[in-house]
This record gives C-alpha cells, sequence and structure tokens, in this order.
C-alpha cells in the first residue's frame, strides 16, 4: 500500500491532469523588460556622482582627482575596486612624468600598463565619471555573451541536437539516481515529484505564487539586488568581492553546463512524473526562453547560485555576526532582524520555487552552494584582467571612474563630524 504522508502525492496528481495553478500573465514578454530597465535607471540616478557636471568648464581635470587623493586616483581594480595590492605607483622610475605608468601585481609578476587619465577630459570618460554605475552594465552584458556561447559550445562538443539531448537526458536520470538511489539518498529524503505533487494537489494559490515569481527572482531580483548593494555596501571593495564571487559562481556554471548538460525535471519523459508549470499554455518568460537560453543547464542552479549570494550577503550586511570587530558600526536591532530573516528566507523562497515549478533538482542547488563558497574563496582571481582591462580603456581612450560606493556612508560620517565639532566647546 502505497504511503499517505504529506509528499507522497504522486499517484494522487497522476489520476488525471493535474490543475498547474496560473501560468504567468501574457504581459511578461514586456513587462519584465520594463523592471529590468526601470531598475538600471534608477541605479544610474542614485549611484550618480554628486557635484559633478559632465561638460564642465574645467576640461581635462580628472574627475578622479576631484573625489580622491592625488595618489589614490589609479588604484581602482578591473572591477571597480579600491586595492592597493593590484597597483603600486613607481616613483623612482615615473616621477617625471605627468601620467605615470601603472604598475599590475598579475599572477606574481609585475606588468606596466598605459596609465588611461589623461582621457579624463574626453566625454565618455566625464559620462562614465557622472554615472559610474554604467561600468557594471558593461559587466553584466559580458556576463550574458558567455552563458549564450554554452548551449553553443555544447551543441559543437556533442555533434548534434538529438545527441546533446539525449546526454543530457541521462544525467538527468543520473541526477535522481544519486539523490534517492545511492548511499546519499539520507540527504534528500523528499522526491522531486513528490514535491511538486503536493503544490498541485490541494496548494494551487502557492503554485501560482511560484509559477508567477520564477522569472522575476532571477535576473529582475538580481539586478535590483546588485543595484542596491552597489549603494548600500560600506566599501566598494565589499561590494566588488560580491561581485566578483557571482560572476565566478557564473563562470562555473557556464562550464558545468558546457560539458555536464543536463537536462531539468520538466523536460524528462511522462514517466518521471514532473509537470512543467511555469510554461503551461505557452507562457514564457522573456528571461527563461528565447534562442539565446540553455535549456539544458540545469546543474549547477544559477537560479539558486545568484539566490545563495544574495542571501550569504544579507547576513553580512546585517552586522549580526561582526558585533566585536573594532569599528564596526552599529544597525539598528530591527535592521538587522530584517536582513538576518531575508539572508534565510530568501534562498529558501527560490529553492522551493526551482524545485517545486520541477526547474531543478535538490542536487543542483547543493551544487551551487559548493561552486559559490569555492567562487567566493577564489574570487580575487579576476585581478589578473587588471592589464587587459587598463590595455582595453587605453585604446578606447576612456579614464576609468572612480566608483561611488560608500561616498553615501562618507557624506554622512562627515556630517556627523562636522555636527559634533559645532557642539565640542
Amino acid at each position: 500500500m502505497a504511503s499517505t504522508g504529506p509528499f507522497n502525492v504522486t499517484e494522487a496528481a497522476e489520476a488525471s491532469t493535474p490543475n498547474m495553478g496560473g501560468a504567468q500573465f501574457a504581459s511578461h514578454t514586456w513587462v519584465e523588460p520594463i523592471i529590468v530597465v526601470s531598475i538600471m535607471v534608477s541605479s544610474l540616478y542614485f549611484n550618480r556622482r554628486h557635484n559633478f557636471r559632465i561638460f564642465d568648464s574645467a576640461r581635462g581635470r580628472s574627475p578622479t582627482r576631484s573625489v580622491l587623493p592625488h595618489n589614490s586616483s589609479q588604484m581602482s581594480s578591473p572591477d571597480g575596486s579600491i586595492d592597493s595590492d593590484s597597483y603600486s605607483p613607481d616613483s623612482d622610475v615615473f616621477s617625471s612624468s605627468r601620467y605615470p605608468a601603472k604598475k599590475r601585481n598579475c599572477c606574481g609578476m609585475v606588468v606596466r600598463t598605459p596609465n588611461s587619465s589623461r582621457f579624463a577630459g574626453n566625454w565618455h570618460s566625464r559620462v562614465l565619471a557622472k554615472w559610474p554605475f554604467l561600468l557594471e552594465m558593461f559587466y553584466w552584458i559580458l556576463n550574458l555573451a558567455f552563458y549564450s556561447l554554452t548551449k553553443a559550445v555544447a551543441q559543437v562538443l556533442f555533434s548534434s541536437n538529438d545527441g546533446l539531448w539525449q546526454l543530457a537526458q541521462d544525467h538527468g536520470v543520473l541526477v535522481l539516481d544519486i539523490e534517492h538511489k545511492s548511499w546519499l539518498r539520507f540527504l534528500f529524503p523528499i522526491k522531486e515529484s513528490d514535491f511538486q505533487a503536493w503544490f498541485l494537489n490541494g496548494h494551487l494559490t502557492a503554485i501560482t505564487f511560484l509559477n508567477r515569481f520564477y522569472s522575476l527572482v532571477h535576473i529582475p531580483g538580481t539586478v535590483a539586488f546588485l543595484s542596491w548593494y552597489y549603494y548600500a555596501a560600506p566599501t566598494h571593495a565589499t561590494f566588488a568581492t560580491v561581485r566578483r564571487t557571482m560572476t565566478l559562481g557564473n563562470f562555473a556554471a557556464f562550464f558545468i553546463f558546457t560539458f555536464f548538460p543536463c537536462m531539468p525535471p520538466r523536460l524528462l519523459p511522462k514517466e518521471f512524473n514532473f509537470h512543467d508549470t511555469v510554461r503551461q499554455s505557452n507562457a514564457e518568460s522573456v528571461w527563461v526562453g528565447g534562442n539565446y537560453v540553455n535549456q539544458l543547464a540545469a546543474m549547477p542552479s544559477l537560479h539558486f547560485t545568484y539566490a545563495f549570494c544574495v542571501g550569504s550577503t544579507f547576513l553580512y550586511h546585517s552586522g549580526i555576526f561582526r558585533r566585536s570587530q573594532r569599528g564596526e558600526p552599529r544597525k539598528p536591532f530591527y535592521t538587522q532582524i530584517f536582513f538576518l530573516v531575508a539572508g534565510i528566507c530568501y534562498p529558501l523562497l527560490v529553492l522551493t520555487i526551482i524545485v517545486a515549478t520541477a526547474n531543478h533538482y535538490w542536487l543542483d542547488a547543493v551544487v551551487a552552494m559548493c561552486t559559490t563558497t569555492l567562487s567566493f574563496c577564489c574570487n580575487k582571481v579576476w585581478m589578473f584582467l587588471l592589464p587587459a582591462e587598463d590595455i582595453l580603456c587605453w585604446i578606447l581612450r576612456v579614464d576609468k571612474p572612480t566608483p561611488t560606493t560608500g561616498d553615501r556612508l562618507k557624506r554622512r560620517e562627515a556630517q556627523y563630524q562636522l555636527v559634533k565639532n559645532e557642539e565640542e566647546p
């Protein structure tokens, strides 16, 4: 006799074609791009450089030098972080030059690169100086371009679409076998099909919410997070660590997508009892459909890669685990609790979404946690691109802008110090 536990309801769902809840709104195709563009425009505004004009009479004056000490104006990493380990001015050799060459520590070697600060007066340099968040958008475009390549490279490696499809299906079945038939099955007590069936039997409001939230939580949610943290992070070095971690997590996933194509549960044969709840009635999201999207990229879950990174950042930003550090600014108690709860609940919500909608396996999230943790430990590997970025800036005749991250806190501290000095006798 079949078990009647709360998650063993696959047979009940099989009795007839289940009601899979409400599909995505048809308006998603145009609402989602508007949401992302609105977030980007808002971020450009809130992260703009204050008291700086693009069309200034003082042409040629470096905008970075107007906000930083002279000897710090070029200490920017490829991701915009201020990193003294990445730059060291050679005053003995280049002291006679107005624009001394940069010295970059790259893979244990010291590399001299051209100094693009001489182009600070160019119009495109000044546009970037006013809106430095434009540089972050450029990094996003590079990520999307590399993601799009994974589909094409996998097709080349595995000869044909039919061969790639069958291999991805075999890998999907292998994941299920590892979870529920190997010695690791104690880690996965609930089958994905049973988990989804629980929502399809009497919890249609919940599955409708998950269906419609699935696309919004990935690209729009991640863009919103990065935009907010660029503004809210205490320093740009802190923000850059998070962004480098997410980027390296992306590339780790891209590598696995290419050499281990894995079919998501929703595309497995019917005998596995999965239902594609998100794409019913031809409903499609801009971010989960289209020719550029790799449909055979279940392992690891990029949704959970981002969610785990976001949740970890929320926990760090709460400050609860850094109370003993000297100089750590204290946040109000309720603010700490808010970020603590958000840091725990957001990854759990995303995990629920990706499994209940049959887009990922439990193991996809586990691997995503591992790759994200490894990416955090190795995030500074991106520093090897410093010389290439310097050369690109030189070719484009553009001066890399100084980020505005942390400026808000600096202004607040300056105002506090001013008030404190006025109160002193």
